[in-house]
């Protein structure tokens, strides 16, 4: 299989093209990611880039860090006794307890997926 040309004024230019990638929906932790390799593991990142390896990845952090929040929030709500009785007997305690749960899984999650090389 060669490679063909195709002449573009005064040069003769390969016909390149990438191999098709799924087109899948990234949310927030994988824009983070992104972003992260971006501006601080840019060789990281061009590598990724350049294998067409960059969607499947960032894709799989977005799974794992989703997965790894809900399982966080989840465990940290039984070990403070964050429950429905709570939620029933009173409303902005379980509010805040809950925002409280949720910005230490975020952070946790940050830290070990997204931030990590």
């Amino acid at each position: 299989m060669g490679i063909t040309y195709t002449r573009q004024g005064d040069y003769n230019l390969p016909d390149l093209t990438l191999p098709e990638q799924p087109n899948v929906e990234l949310g927030v932790y994988a824009q983070m990611r992104r972003r992260f390799l971006r501006d601080h593991h840019r060789i990281l990142y061009y590598n990724l880039l350049t294998h067409c390896a960059l969607t499947q990845h960032l894709y799989d952090i977005e799974q794992a860090a989703m997965d790894m929040e809900e399982r966080l929030i989840r465990r940290m709500a039984d070990r403070q006794g964050v429950t429905e009785a709570l939620k029933a007997l009173n409303q902005m305690m379980w509010v805040q307890k809950m925002n409280n749960i949720c910005n230490a899984a975020r952070e946790i999650v940050l830290h070990e997926i997204i931030y990590a090389v």
